[in-house]
Protein backbone atom coordinates (compact mmCIF):
# COMPACT_ATOMS: atom_id res chain seq x y z
CA UNK A 1 0.00 0.00 0.00
CA UNK A 2 2.77 2.29 0.98
CA UNK A 3 4.29 2.01 -2.56
CA UNK A 4 1.00 3.04 -4.30
CA UNK A 5 0.85 6.08 -2.13
CA UNK A 6 4.15 6.97 -2.83
CA UNK A 7 3.26 7.48 -7.10
CA UNK A 8 -0.01 8.78 -6.48
CA UNK A 9 1.98 11.37 -4.47
CA UNK A 10 4.99 11.73 -6.88
CA UNK A 11 2.44 12.48 -9.96
CA UNK A 12 0.33 14.64 -8.26
CA UNK A 13 -0.57 17.85 -10.37
CA UNK A 14 2.02 20.33 -8.67
CA UNK A 15 0.64 23.16 -10.58
CA UNK A 16 -2.46 23.24 -9.87
CA UNK A 17 -3.23 25.54 -6.24
CA UNK A 18 -6.37 26.46 -4.38
CA UNK A 19 -6.98 28.87 -6.84
CA UNK A 20 -7.83 27.10 -9.27
CA UNK A 21 -11.42 27.55 -10.94
CA UNK A 22 -12.91 23.75 -10.83
CA UNK A 23 -16.28 22.09 -11.76
CA UNK A 24 -17.50 19.53 -9.94
CA UNK A 25 -20.16 17.13 -11.37
CA UNK A 26 -18.83 13.96 -10.01
CA UNK A 27 -21.09 11.47 -7.79
CA UNK A 28 -24.23 12.87 -9.77
CA UNK A 29 -24.85 9.65 -11.45
CA UNK A 30 -25.15 11.81 -14.66
CA UNK A 31 -25.65 10.03 -18.08
CA UNK A 32 -24.37 12.08 -21.02
CA UNK A 33 -27.84 13.97 -21.93
CA UNK A 34 -28.17 15.47 -18.47
CA UNK A 35 -24.52 16.23 -18.52
CA UNK A 36 -25.01 18.35 -21.32
CA UNK A 37 -27.54 20.20 -19.79
CA UNK A 38 -25.15 20.71 -16.59
CA UNK A 39 -22.12 22.30 -18.75
CA UNK A 40 -24.45 24.70 -20.51
CA UNK A 41 -26.02 25.81 -17.44
CA UNK A 42 -22.63 26.21 -15.92
CA UNK A 43 -21.36 27.84 -18.95
CA UNK A 44 -24.57 30.36 -18.85
CA UNK A 45 -24.46 31.11 -14.83
CA UNK A 46 -20.79 32.14 -15.14
CA UNK A 47 -20.86 34.84 -18.00
CA UNK A 48 -24.18 35.76 -16.23
CA UNK A 49 -21.89 36.58 -13.35
CA UNK A 50 -18.94 38.18 -15.22
CA UNK A 51 -21.40 40.46 -16.74
CA UNK A 52 -22.41 41.63 -13.52
CA UNK A 53 -18.76 42.29 -12.30
CA UNK A 54 -18.03 44.00 -15.36
CA UNK A 55 -21.44 46.18 -15.24
CA UNK A 56 -20.36 46.81 -11.50
CA UNK A 57 -16.82 47.50 -12.05
CA UNK A 58 -17.98 49.87 -15.42
CA UNK A 59 -20.38 52.02 -13.47
CA UNK A 60 -17.91 52.38 -9.83
CA UNK A 61 -15.13 53.72 -12.91
CA UNK A 62 -17.60 56.09 -14.48
CA UNK A 63 -18.80 57.85 -10.97
CA UNK A 64 -15.09 58.00 -9.91
CA UNK A 65 -14.41 59.75 -13.39
CA UNK A 66 -17.28 61.69 -13.40
CA UNK A 67 -16.47 63.13 -9.56
CA UNK A 68 -12.64 64.06 -11.15
CA UNK A 69 -14.22 65.47 -14.28
CA UNK A 70 -16.93 68.19 -11.77
CA UNK A 71 -13.83 69.58 -10.45
CA UNK A 72 -11.81 70.14 -13.83
CA UNK A 73 -13.04 72.70 -16.32
CA UNK A 74 -13.77 71.95 -19.87
CA UNK A 75 -13.36 67.93 -18.94
CA UNK A 76 -16.69 66.83 -19.25
CA UNK A 77 -16.98 66.20 -22.79
CA UNK A 78 -13.46 63.78 -22.35
CA UNK A 79 -14.79 62.20 -19.69
CA UNK A 80 -17.94 61.03 -21.36
CA UNK A 81 -15.70 59.68 -24.11
CA UNK A 82 -13.53 57.57 -21.78
CA UNK A 83 -16.68 55.60 -20.10
CA UNK A 84 -18.01 54.55 -23.76
CA UNK A 85 -14.77 53.31 -24.57
CA UNK A 86 -14.87 51.26 -21.18
CA UNK A 87 -18.12 50.12 -22.38
CA UNK A 88 -17.09 48.77 -25.57
CA UNK A 89 -14.22 47.00 -24.13
CA UNK A 90 -16.76 45.33 -21.84
CA UNK A 91 -19.25 44.05 -24.49
CA UNK A 92 -15.83 42.45 -26.54
CA UNK A 93 -14.84 40.61 -22.64
CA UNK A 94 -18.22 39.12 -22.89
CA UNK A 95 -18.95 38.49 -26.80
CA UNK A 96 -19.20 34.76 -26.93
CA UNK A 97 -21.32 33.71 -24.16
CA UNK A 98 -21.18 29.66 -25.12
CA UNK A 99 -17.04 29.37 -24.07
CA UNK A 100 -15.92 28.44 -20.64
CA UNK A 101 -12.81 30.53 -20.14
CA UNK A 102 -12.44 30.23 -16.61
CA UNK A 103 -12.32 26.84 -15.47
CA UNK A 104 -9.38 25.02 -15.29
CA UNK A 105 -10.11 21.29 -13.45
CA UNK A 106 -13.76 19.61 -15.12
CA UNK A 107 -14.24 16.93 -11.69
CA UNK A 108 -16.25 14.26 -13.63
CA UNK A 109 -15.91 10.87 -11.91
CA UNK A 110 -18.74 8.23 -10.65
CA UNK A 111 -20.82 8.90 -13.47
CA UNK A 112 -22.93 7.03 -16.02
CA UNK A 113 -21.05 8.45 -19.17
CA UNK A 114 -20.94 6.27 -21.95
CA UNK A 115 -19.44 9.20 -24.41
CA UNK A 116 -17.71 12.61 -23.90
CA UNK A 117 -20.04 14.81 -25.24
CA UNK A 118 -19.46 18.25 -27.79
CA UNK A 119 -19.77 20.61 -25.16
CA UNK A 120 -16.60 19.71 -23.22
CA UNK A 121 -14.77 21.53 -25.97
CA UNK A 122 -16.19 24.50 -24.75
CA UNK A 123 -14.22 24.85 -21.75
CA UNK A 124 -11.05 26.03 -23.82
CA UNK A 125 -8.94 26.59 -20.79
CA UNK A 126 -9.25 23.31 -19.12
CA UNK A 127 -6.45 21.59 -17.50
CA UNK A 128 -7.29 18.62 -15.94
CA UNK A 129 -10.12 16.42 -16.85
CA UNK A 130 -11.19 13.44 -14.62
CA UNK A 131 -13.58 11.26 -16.47
CA UNK A 132 -12.69 7.81 -14.01
CA UNK A 133 -15.31 5.37 -12.84
CA UNK A 134 -17.60 5.86 -15.51
CA UNK A 135 -19.16 3.36 -18.37
CA UNK A 136 -17.16 4.69 -21.30
CA UNK A 137 -16.60 2.49 -24.07
CA UNK A 138 -14.23 5.25 -26.40
CA UNK A 139 -12.96 9.01 -26.32
CA UNK A 140 -14.40 11.32 -29.03
CA UNK A 141 -11.85 13.29 -30.79
CA UNK A 142 -13.38 16.01 -28.73
CA UNK A 143 -10.23 15.61 -26.38
CA UNK A 144 -7.90 16.91 -29.02
CA UNK A 145 -9.82 20.52 -29.22
CA UNK A 146 -8.39 21.26 -25.49
CA UNK A 147 -5.08 21.94 -26.46
CA UNK A 148 -4.20 22.96 -22.65
CA UNK A 149 -5.25 19.68 -21.22
CA UNK A 150 -1.97 18.39 -19.13
CA UNK A 151 -3.74 15.70 -16.95
CA UNK A 152 -6.65 13.22 -17.82
CA UNK A 153 -8.33 10.41 -15.79
CA UNK A 154 -9.56 7.87 -17.60
CA UNK A 155 -9.28 4.96 -14.32
CA UNK A 156 -11.81 2.12 -14.06
CA UNK A 157 -14.04 2.53 -17.79
CA UNK A 158 -14.57 0.26 -20.58
CA UNK A 159 -12.41 1.43 -22.76
CA UNK A 160 -10.79 -1.13 -25.68
CA UNK A 161 -8.18 -1.09 -28.12
CA UNK A 162 -10.32 1.19 -30.33
CA UNK A 163 -11.69 3.24 -27.76
CA UNK A 164 -8.64 6.31 -27.88
CA UNK A 165 -8.48 8.97 -30.32
CA UNK A 166 -6.29 8.16 -33.54
CA UNK A 167 -3.26 10.46 -32.30
CA UNK A 168 -2.76 12.27 -29.41
CA UNK A 169 0.10 14.95 -30.65
CA UNK A 170 -1.80 17.67 -30.42
CA UNK A 171 -2.15 17.67 -26.78
CA UNK A 172 1.31 18.95 -26.30
CA UNK A 173 1.24 19.85 -22.89
CA UNK A 174 -0.03 16.28 -21.56
CA UNK A 175 1.62 14.89 -18.45
CA UNK A 176 -0.10 12.72 -16.44
CA UNK A 177 -2.87 9.75 -18.21
CA UNK A 178 -4.66 7.31 -16.45
CA UNK A 179 -5.59 4.54 -18.06
CA UNK A 180 -6.04 1.72 -15.68
CA UNK A 181 -9.18 -0.95 -15.48
CA UNK A 182 -10.12 -0.67 -18.57
CA UNK A 183 -10.11 -3.32 -21.46
CA UNK A 184 -7.17 -2.55 -23.20
CA UNK A 185 -5.30 -5.41 -24.95
CA UNK A 186 -2.71 -3.66 -26.97
CA UNK A 187 -0.42 -0.82 -25.80
CA UNK A 188 -2.17 1.67 -27.36
CA UNK A 189 0.25 3.09 -30.27
CA UNK A 190 -1.07 6.55 -30.05
CA UNK A 191 0.72 7.14 -27.01
CA UNK A 192 3.95 7.44 -28.48
CA UNK A 193 2.72 10.73 -29.50
CA UNK A 194 2.28 12.36 -26.26
CA UNK A 195 6.25 12.77 -26.00
CA UNK A 196 5.72 15.48 -22.95
CA UNK A 197 3.95 12.59 -20.39
CA UNK A 198 5.93 12.32 -17.18
CA UNK A 199 3.15 9.40 -15.81
CA UNK A 200 1.45 7.05 -17.80
CA UNK A 201 -1.06 4.62 -15.87
CA UNK A 202 -2.01 1.44 -17.81
CA UNK A 203 -2.30 -1.01 -14.99
CA UNK A 204 -4.96 -3.44 -14.60
CA UNK A 205 -5.72 -4.40 -18.58
CA UNK A 206 -5.26 -7.08 -20.79
CA UNK A 207 -1.92 -5.74 -22.41
CA UNK A 208 0.27 -8.59 -23.83
CA UNK A 209 2.97 -6.51 -25.01
CA UNK A 210 5.01 -2.81 -24.88
CA UNK A 211 5.40 -1.31 -28.20
CA UNK A 212 9.43 -0.19 -29.25
CA UNK A 213 8.44 2.93 -29.77
CA UNK A 214 7.88 3.62 -25.71
CA UNK A 215 11.42 5.04 -26.36
CA UNK A 216 9.61 8.33 -27.66
CA UNK A 217 8.66 9.32 -23.83
CA UNK A 218 11.74 10.46 -23.02
CA UNK A 219 10.14 12.54 -20.52
CA UNK A 220 8.61 9.94 -18.60
CA UNK A 221 9.10 9.21 -14.64
CA UNK A 222 5.95 6.86 -13.64
CA UNK A 223 5.43 3.96 -15.53
CA UNK A 224 2.59 1.84 -14.44
CA UNK A 225 1.64 -1.84 -16.27
CA UNK A 226 1.16 -3.80 -13.42
CA UNK A 227 -1.72 -6.33 -13.82
CA UNK A 228 -1.16 -7.16 -17.06
CA UNK A 229 -0.08 -10.27 -19.33
CA UNK A 230 2.97 -9.16 -20.54
CA UNK A 231 4.95 -12.02 -21.13
CA UNK A 232 8.24 -10.01 -22.32
CA UNK A 233 9.88 -6.71 -21.72
CA UNK A 234 11.46 -4.79 -25.28
CA UNK A 235 15.05 -3.28 -24.63
CA UNK A 236 13.92 -0.01 -25.84
CA UNK A 237 12.66 0.36 -22.34
CA UNK A 238 15.64 1.13 -21.15
CA UNK A 239 16.08 4.34 -23.34
CA UNK A 240 13.83 6.05 -20.69
CA UNK A 241 16.34 7.48 -18.86
CA UNK A 242 14.09 10.04 -17.11
CA UNK A 243 12.17 6.79 -15.34
CA UNK A 244 12.19 6.76 -11.64
CA UNK A 245 9.71 4.68 -10.75
CA UNK A 246 8.47 1.15 -12.97
CA UNK A 247 6.03 -1.12 -12.02
CA UNK A 248 5.59 -4.69 -13.76
CA UNK A 249 4.22 -6.02 -11.12
CA UNK A 250 1.31 -9.30 -11.43
CA UNK A 251 2.00 -10.03 -15.33
CA UNK A 252 3.76 -13.12 -16.80
CA UNK A 253 7.68 -12.36 -16.77
CA UNK A 254 10.02 -14.91 -16.81
CA UNK A 255 12.99 -12.23 -16.99
CA UNK A 256 13.98 -8.71 -17.75
CA UNK A 257 16.19 -7.48 -20.26
CA UNK A 258 19.80 -5.96 -19.45
CA UNK A 259 18.84 -2.99 -20.72
CA UNK A 260 16.79 -1.91 -17.41
CA UNK A 261 20.23 -1.39 -15.45
CA UNK A 262 20.62 1.64 -18.02
CA UNK A 263 17.50 3.55 -15.82
CA UNK A 264 20.46 4.87 -13.55
CA UNK A 265 17.41 7.16 -12.51
CA UNK A 266 15.35 4.37 -10.97
CA UNK A 267 13.88 4.44 -7.27
CA UNK A 268 11.71 1.73 -7.41
CA UNK A 269 10.92 -1.17 -9.25
CA UNK A 270 8.13 -3.33 -8.60
CA UNK A 271 8.17 -7.00 -10.05
CA UNK A 272 6.05 -9.50 -7.52
CA UNK A 273 3.48 -11.70 -8.56
CA UNK A 274 5.25 -13.06 -12.25
CA UNK A 275 7.41 -15.97 -13.31
CA UNK A 276 11.23 -14.17 -12.36
CA UNK A 277 13.83 -16.93 -11.74
CA UNK A 278 16.85 -14.14 -12.13
CA UNK A 279 17.16 -10.36 -12.13
CA UNK A 280 20.13 -8.95 -14.51
CA UNK A 281 23.20 -8.43 -12.57
CA UNK A 282 23.62 -4.90 -13.44
CA UNK A 283 20.35 -4.33 -11.43
CA UNK A 284 22.88 -4.18 -8.18
CA UNK A 285 24.33 -1.27 -9.86
CA UNK A 286 21.56 0.88 -9.79
CA UNK A 287 22.21 3.96 -6.67
CA UNK A 288 19.58 4.94 -6.83
CA UNK A 289 17.33 1.87 -6.70
CA UNK A 290 15.23 2.47 -3.16
CA UNK A 291 12.72 -0.25 -3.52
CA UNK A 292 12.46 -3.84 -5.32
CA UNK A 293 9.56 -6.00 -4.84
CA UNK A 294 10.23 -9.29 -5.30
CA UNK A 295 7.36 -11.58 -3.85
CA UNK A 296 5.36 -14.30 -5.33
CA UNK A 297 8.31 -15.00 -8.08
CA UNK A 298 9.88 -18.69 -8.74
CA UNK A 299 13.54 -16.65 -7.76
CA UNK A 300 12.23 -16.36 -3.96
CA UNK A 301 11.75 -19.99 -3.63
CA UNK A 302 13.91 -22.91 -4.52
CA UNK A 303 14.44 -22.57 -8.37
CA UNK A 304 17.93 -23.19 -9.39
CA UNK A 305 17.63 -26.70 -10.68
CA UNK A 306 14.63 -25.95 -12.63
CA UNK A 307 16.13 -22.95 -13.63
CA UNK A 308 19.69 -23.99 -14.86
CA UNK A 309 18.24 -26.64 -16.99
CA UNK A 310 16.68 -23.82 -19.51
CA UNK A 311 19.47 -21.96 -19.73
CA UNK A 312 21.63 -22.23 -23.45
CA UNK A 313 24.21 -21.46 -24.85
CA UNK A 314 24.75 -20.23 -28.37
CA UNK A 315 27.97 -20.85 -30.04
CA UNK A 316 29.49 -17.56 -31.36
CA UNK A 317 29.46 -17.22 -35.36
CA UNK A 318 32.23 -16.45 -37.38
CA UNK A 319 31.13 -12.79 -36.91
CA UNK A 320 31.37 -13.03 -33.38
CA UNK A 321 34.85 -15.02 -33.38
CA UNK A 322 36.86 -12.93 -35.80
CA UNK A 323 35.39 -9.22 -33.62
CA UNK A 324 36.60 -11.03 -30.75
CA UNK A 325 40.05 -11.60 -31.96
CA UNK A 326 39.96 -7.98 -32.97
CA UNK A 327 39.49 -6.89 -29.67
CA UNK A 328 41.41 -9.41 -27.70
CA UNK A 329 44.23 -8.61 -29.76
CA UNK A 330 43.97 -4.87 -29.92
CA UNK A 331 44.22 -5.25 -33.49
CA UNK A 332 43.79 -1.30 -34.64
CA UNK A 333 41.60 -0.31 -37.18
CA UNK A 334 40.06 2.66 -38.38
CA UNK A 335 36.17 3.74 -39.91
CA UNK A 336 37.86 3.62 -43.27
CA UNK A 337 38.67 0.53 -43.09
CA UNK A 338 35.43 -1.56 -42.27
CA UNK A 339 31.69 -0.82 -43.35
CA UNK A 340 29.55 1.09 -40.40
CA UNK A 341 27.96 -2.03 -39.33
CA UNK A 342 30.75 -3.37 -38.68
CA UNK A 343 32.32 -0.71 -36.68
CA UNK A 344 29.27 -0.72 -34.74
CA UNK A 345 29.09 -4.13 -34.06
CA UNK A 346 32.87 -3.98 -32.37
CA UNK A 347 31.61 -1.04 -30.70
CA UNK A 348 29.30 -3.27 -28.92
CA UNK A 349 31.56 -5.93 -27.14
CA UNK A 350 30.88 -6.93 -23.41
CA UNK A 351 33.80 -8.20 -20.95
CA UNK A 352 33.14 -11.38 -19.50
CA UNK A 353 31.96 -11.26 -16.07
CA UNK A 354 33.68 -13.60 -14.89
CA UNK A 355 37.11 -12.24 -12.47
CA UNK A 356 39.00 -14.86 -13.87
CA UNK A 357 38.28 -14.51 -17.28
CA UNK A 358 39.77 -11.30 -19.90
CA UNK A 359 37.26 -12.52 -22.27
CA UNK A 360 34.35 -10.82 -24.33
CA UNK A 361 31.56 -11.64 -26.13
CA UNK A 362 29.19 -9.76 -28.67
CA UNK A 363 25.97 -11.67 -28.87
CA UNK A 364 26.57 -15.31 -28.21
CA UNK A 365 26.90 -15.65 -24.62
CA UNK A 366 27.17 -18.50 -21.55
CA UNK A 367 23.96 -17.56 -19.05
CA UNK A 368 24.72 -17.97 -15.10
CA UNK A 369 22.84 -17.60 -12.34
CA UNK A 370 24.79 -16.05 -9.13
CA UNK A 371 23.79 -14.97 -6.51
CA UNK A 372 23.71 -11.57 -4.09
CA UNK A 373 23.08 -10.27 -1.15
CA UNK A 374 20.33 -7.31 -0.57
CA UNK A 375 20.05 -5.90 2.86
CA UNK A 376 22.60 -8.60 4.86
CA UNK A 377 19.29 -11.30 4.78
CA UNK A 378 17.98 -12.48 1.49
CA UNK A 379 20.22 -13.99 -1.63
CA UNK A 380 18.68 -12.79 -4.71
CA UNK A 381 19.58 -15.04 -7.47
CA UNK A 382 20.98 -12.33 -10.31
CA UNK A 383 22.04 -13.38 -14.34
CA UNK A 384 25.36 -13.36 -15.72
CA UNK A 385 25.83 -13.45 -19.30
CA UNK A 386 29.75 -14.90 -19.17
CA UNK A 387 32.01 -15.44 -22.92
CA UNK A 388 32.00 -19.00 -22.67
CA UNK A 389 30.75 -22.65 -21.31
CA UNK A 390 34.80 -22.90 -20.17
CA UNK A 391 33.53 -19.87 -17.70
CA UNK A 392 30.71 -21.55 -16.61
CA UNK A 393 32.78 -25.30 -16.09
CA UNK A 394 33.32 -23.90 -12.36
CA UNK A 395 31.78 -25.35 -9.40
CA UNK A 396 28.50 -23.73 -7.94
CA UNK A 397 30.74 -23.32 -4.98
CA UNK A 398 33.24 -20.96 -6.70
CA UNK A 399 30.15 -18.71 -7.52
CA UNK A 400 29.00 -19.05 -3.95
CA UNK A 401 31.93 -18.28 -3.08
CA UNK A 402 32.47 -15.25 -5.85
CA UNK A 403 29.14 -13.70 -3.96
CA UNK A 404 29.95 -13.91 -0.75
CA UNK A 405 33.36 -11.68 -1.53
CA UNK A 406 31.75 -8.89 -3.47
CA UNK A 407 33.51 -6.11 -4.34
CA UNK A 408 32.08 -2.85 -2.46
CA UNK A 409 31.03 -1.82 -5.86
CA UNK A 410 28.49 -4.20 -6.50
CA UNK A 411 26.83 -4.50 -2.75
CA UNK A 412 23.76 -3.09 -2.45
CA UNK A 413 22.92 -3.67 0.89
CA UNK A 414 24.60 0.18 2.22
CA UNK A 415 22.05 1.57 -0.32
CA UNK A 416 18.59 -0.52 -0.77
CA UNK A 417 16.43 0.24 1.51
CA UNK A 418 13.79 -2.01 1.32
CA UNK A 419 13.81 -5.64 -0.89
CA UNK A 420 10.08 -7.08 -0.21
CA UNK A 421 10.52 -11.22 -0.92
CA UNK A 422 7.33 -12.06 1.16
Amino acid sequence: MAAYMYYSSESSDSENTAETSSLDFSYLMLDTDSLVVHLRNSIREQHMQQRCALQNTSSKTSRRKGASNEGESGGGGGGGGGSGEHGEGDEDRLADATYDTVTRKLLLQHNMLLTLPFEITRFSSLVSLDLSNNNLTHVNDFLLQLPELQTVYLQNNNLGDDGLPKELSTLTRLRELNLSGNKLTLFPSQLCEAVSLRYLYLGGNQITEILPEIKALQSLQVLHLGGNQLETVPDELGELHQLGALILCDNRLRRLPRVISSLTRLRSLLLHKNNLCCLPVGLVKLRGLMELSLRDNPLVTRFVNSCARELMYNPPSLLELAARVIKLKRVEYTSRDLPRNLVGYLSHGQRCVNPQCKGMYFTSCVEHIKFVDFCGMYRVPLMHYLCSSRCSSKTPDYYRALSESDSEEDEPSARMKRVLLG
